[in-house]
């Protein structure tokens, strides 16, 4: 059994962005799923100044080791003005502080979804963009456009294409896991 983290990349306790990372990671054959919420590892606003002062919380070390336990994970990721949510930039600064590479060569699978009509498409071509640079297992899922009308909680992704468009990159994903 394969075990997959999955988390929405903001800090809203209606993420959207968590329901699209639950339902993706919930795609995944053969699995089981481990669900965060990223308020789960609020800490100071990363700063030299307050690691030196004070160290690395111990709340980033605990995210590491939920990446370490996992063999596979899936961010679906809020966009906020066209890049990441502040809350999940901040644990991934803090996460990188307490030993290196995040990721740990972990196979990633991005999507992201937005409300609007791109979907956070903005978004997820920049977390590709870094992370793939990093981490070669990682896959480009879809960016979700219109979540509202695209997506329901009983039936998952509604737009057929959508739908096969995801399952084609679930497929790379579990290849590489």
């Amino acid at each position: 059994m394969k075990k997959i983290l999955a988390f929405g990349a903001s800090n809203s306790k209606n993420s959207i962005n968590k329901r699209f990372a639950k339902y993706v990671a919930e795609s995944v054959s053969n699995s089981e799923l481990n669900l965060i919420d990223l308020n789960d590892y609020e800490m100071p606003l990363y700063g030299i100044d307050k690691e030196n002062a004070n160290g690395i919380p111990e709340k980033a070390h605990d995210f590491r080791k939920l990446i370490e336990e996992a063999d596979g994970i899936v961010i679906s990721f809020a966009e906020h003005n066209g890049s990441f949510s502040v809350a999940y930039k901040n644990v991934y600064d803090w996460a990188s502080r307490a030993g290196g590479n995040v990721w740990q060569e972990k196979p990633l699978l991005l999507v992201s979804t937005s409300p609007g009509g791109r979907g956070g498409s903005g978004v997820l071509a920049h977390a590709y963009g870094n992370y793939a640079h990093g981490n070669k297992n990682t896959v480009k899922g879809i960016a979700l456009p219109s979540f509202h009308d695209n997506f329901a909680d009983e039936n998952g992704i509604i737009d057929s294409e959508l739908k096969k468009e995801l399952e084609i990159k679930l497929k790379e994903f579990e290849n590489l896991i």
